[in-house]
């Protein structure tokens, strides 16, 4: 299935979407909530629910009024406002790359477990304008990456089990603004100010019954499913990014069970997978510079379109506007007296 949420009088919906066309969900069957948080927290319930109203609008059987042209709508993220969101760091390609072009070697602790970062849950918005303040501007990013989202309460879950626990898969852009990003990691707390003014996720969460075609096997060594799902990233039409999610080295189920080790998951709570090789300017950059002193690096603009699109998951597309404001973090940095 893919599950949107669109826009219904000034209200967030949860919907279908069936060849293209939206059905609202409590048409399908007055028991399933309107939107996306109430239907993961009783997902066990009401998924097979949800499934049977597919079949029949598939079918033809079901009466549900009027369904609406996708095209037609202001989709938001699949989900708003996720309970938490979290951002993995699971393709080794990238890491190397970007130590490569920093002329660092590879960190061996990548191989022995997985990390991820909290970024900010409120900022998770769907497909359209990006907004964006001056000093993010100053090396604008985007991040080709899928998320999953958790569908069941658990604690300490293994990695052997955790796929039950993803309601399905979709596109997210962990937008970065570099300048600020770079200049707090060498305080060593993370990335903060360059990530939290927004990370597109959707256009729609395919539940992961429809990727059974798309499943291969994970990495050798590695645990929990994979899919053979390429990734790409266009930047005004031009393609700049090309991958495939079955690169990943840390499995989705494995990034489960390190999140959930002495902590409580809940339903809502995403989780990215991170930058696919070749998933952004800075990792592009950095190896264009290597390969040529003359290379000139390319970031994002005021009203440039970023278009990421993943097979089976859709294209998601955003805008990058600038808000209207001359404000300044970077202006207001103390100097050495």
């Amino acid at each position: 299935m893919k599950l949107v949420t669109y826009l219904k009088e000034e209200h967030e919906q949860l919907g279908v979407l069936v060849n293209d066309l939206i059905y609202d969900v409590d048409r399908i069957h007055p028991d399933i909530p309107n939107t996306m948080g109430m239907f993961l927290s009783y997902w066990d319930e009401l998924y097979p629910v949800m499934q049977a109203g597919v079949i029949s609008i598939e079918e033809g059987t079901l009466r549900s009024g009027r369904p609406l042209p996708a095209d037609e709508v202001t989709l938001l993220a699949p989900l708003p406002i996720p309970a938490s969101c979290r951002d993995g760091y699971a393709f080794r390609q990238h890491v190397a790359a970007a130590r490569r072009n920093r002329k660092v070697p590879m960190i061996p602790e990548f191989d022995q477990y997985p990390v991820f970062y909290f970024t900010n849950h409120h900022c998770i918005q769907g497909p359209g304008e990006v907004r964006c303040m001056p000093d993010h501007f100053e090396k604008l990013d985007f991040e080709l990456e899928v998320a999953i989202v958790i569908s069941r309460f658990g604690r300490n879950i293994p990695a052997e089990e955790a796929d039950d626990y993803i309601a399905g898969l979709m596109i997210m852009n962990d937008l970065s603004a570099r300048t600020l990003q770079m200049e707090e990691m060498l305080l060593n707390l993370g990335p903060a100010k360059g990530k939290d003014f927004s990370t597109a996720t959707g256009p729609w969460l395919v539940t992961l019954d429809e990727l059974q075609a798309f499943e291969t096997a994970c990495k050798e060594g590695h645990t929990g499913k994979a899919w053979n799902l390429r990734m790409q990233c266009r930047v005004n039409g031009v393609q700049v990014s090309d991958g495939n999610l079955a690169d990943m080295d840390w499995t989705f189920a494995e990034l489960i069970e390190r999140a959930s080790y002495g902590v409580d998951l809940y339903p809502g709570d995403v989780i990215g997978s991170g930058t696919v090789g070749t998933g952004c300017f800075l990792e592009l950059n950095g190896t264009g510079k290597l390969n040529d002193a003359n290379y000139t690096e390319q970031w994002l603009q005021e009203g440039d379109v970023v278009e990421l699109e993943v097979d089976g998951l859709g294209i998601l597309s955003n805008t990058m506007v600038r808000e209207d404001s001359d404000r300044s973090l970077l202006a207001l940095k103390k100097r050495p007296s």
